[in-house]
Parts: C-alpha cells; structure tokens; sequence
C-alpha cells in the first residue's frame, strides 16, 4: 500500500492524497491508465462512476482512430466500471459528437448499446446545453452534450432534496378539490428537469444553469475540454451519500476530486496526463486552502444590475 503523501487541513479534518490505490486516503490519484488503477479496485466498491471520456478527437491526450476501434478500445475500462460500481450505485457518462469528414455521429447513441449489453439501467439521458462552442459553416454550430446515467439495479441511490430547484411560483395552491388552500408543489422546490441549460437568468422552470469552460470561466486551466465543476457536484449530491466514494477513470485537472470533496465524498481517479495530475494536485491544494476560483452553485449567467441602458428602436423598425 502506497504511503499518502500529502495531508491538507480542510474544515477541521486531513484532506489525504495517494498515488495508488488505498482505501484510507481521501483522494485517489493515480498518474496513469486507469484499467492499471482498476486492477486494484475490489467489485462493488464505488458508489458513483462519474467521467468524459476522450472523444476520439485527436487532442493531446487522445489518439484518433476510426468509431468502430475507439468504441472497442472502450468496452474493456467499461466492464471494469460496472464491476467496481456498487448494486445501488451509478454511473454517469458525458460525452459529445464524434465528427468524420463533416459527418456527425453522436457518440452516446453508440454508447447506450454497449452499457446495456452489460446490464446497465438508463435513468435519464441529460442533456446539457451551453452558449460557447466553435462555429459550424455547413451544419448548426453545436451547442449540447449529452450525460447518460446509468444506474447498476433497479435499487440504486437517488437523494432529489439536495438538487431540488425553486418553484416558479412556490407559493401556488390547489384552488379546488379535498387539497384547496394547500401548497400544489413541494416546498423544498420542484424536481429539475433532465434538460440542464444556460439560461439568462436563475431557475427559471427548473433548468440547470451551467455554463461550459471557456476563456473567462473562473475554473479555466490549459485543458481544452475541462469539466465544469457544478456539472459534477449536481451527480454527486443526488446520486451519492455522504461519506460515499466517487471514481473519474478519465479525470484531466480533477474537477470530479474538487466537487467529491466538496461534498464530503471520497475520490478515486486516474489520468495519463503527468501535467495535468500537477495541476490537479495544485487545485487541490488551492480548493483546501479556500483559494481555488470555483463558479458557484446555480449562479446566474448574468443578473441585472438595473442599470442597464435601454436602446431605443427607430420609429421606422416598430
């Protein structure tokens, strides 16, 4: 068993880091492929499996191959997860389109088929939707991705209370029948829908206000395709307990660490990448000593400060 090698003071407690695997650490974090981690991993252990794969692409960290050899190349860190995903866990899996020669194939359509060949469960397919993207010349410039989430029984962990969204109207009441005069909604706030979107101001009928990573997103480092970290944290409080162990096989600059440890999970992850293992290690750090710029949770896109200048049309545009 490896020896942990770091020890942060965070909120009373020590933040504990290891390079291999260790069930007494608090953070996992393992520079290199993570079907060499799996190996050490026992089945059954991991409450959440939450990631981006590569997408095929060719970044940096990726080689391009065709469709068919990316998705076979997938299938063995697939049944890996599912074995080391709890009975009442989940597994969360975000991806995006796989273009070839301007033709587009959404790659979690070739994905469901493998999950469920090995018994997964789709809970929901989310589809999360963002302002800032390349622009397309001979298509509609993309603008969403897709998180499927699996669970691995049909008794699998789901806690709505923590990730409930306000009402539009929380104080509507039943106006007839044997409920007149009772509140017609939850009053912990109203289930989000599986559509989490950028909207221009908060919540409004219950979509996730998320934006993705760009230039002048708080959390930017130098990866291109950086996890937001509210993306995560929403997974990891509905689809985990406290205390539970959250694993990203695919983790570049550890947004999946910072949002488990957040919310007094456990993380285990791995990453090819020794750069971004530093930087990860760096916002770890960072997040401990309060100093790490994180987007808050359900933060609006933009909130009106009333000072705004109206433009006024010309008589002949009315």
């Amino acid at each position: 068993m490896s020896e942990i090698k770091e020890a942060f003071d965070f909120t009373k407690r020590q933040i504990s880091i290891s390079d291999i695997y260790n069930t007494s650490a608090d953070v996992v974090l393992f520079d290199g492929n993570c079907s060499e981690l799996l190996k050490d991993i026992p089945s059954s252990s991991v409450d959440l499996v939450i990631t981006s794969p590569p997408y095929n692409l060719g970044k940096k960290y990726e080689k391009k191959m065709s469709l068919q050899a990316y998705l076979k190349n997938q299938e063995p860190v697939i049944v890996e997860l599912v074995r080391v995903l709890a009975d009442t866990g989940n597994l969360c899996w975000q991806v995006g389109n796989y273009i070839e020669n301007g033709e587009v194939f959404p790659l979690d359509i070739y994905f469901y088929e493998i999950f469920k060949r090995f018994g997964l469960k789709l809970r929901n397919r989310i589809i999360w939707r963002f302002n800032h993207g390349l622009h397309c010349t001979k298509r509609f410039s993309g603008r969403y991705e897709v998180i499927l989430w699996f669970s691995k029984s049909d008794d699998y962990i789901f806690n709505i209370d923590p990730v409930r969204v306000p009402a539009k109207y929380p104080g509507k009441r039943h106006f007839k029948g044997p409920k007149r005069g009772q509140l017609s909604g939850n009053p912990l706030g109203k289930n989000p829908s599986d559509v989490w979107d950028v909207v221009t101001h908060d919540w409004e009928d219950g979509v996730w206000d998320i934006p993705n990573v760009k230039a002048n997103h708080p959390e930017k480092t130098e990866h291109p395709c950086q996890f937001p970290v509210e993306l995560v944290q929403r997974c990891v409080l509905a689809l985990t307990q406290p205390d539970g162990v959250v694993f990203d096989p695919y983790c570049g600059v550890g947004s999946t660490i910072i949002a488990a440890l957040q919310h007094d999970r456990k993380a285990i992850a791995a990453e090819l990448d020794s750069n971004y293992i530093t930087i990860t290690r760096k916002r770890i750090k960072k997040f401990v000593d309060g100093e790490l710029p994180l987007r808050p949770l359900g933060k609006p896109i933009h909130e009106p400060t009333g000072k705004e200048r109206v433009v006024q049309l010309p008589l002949e545009w009315k």
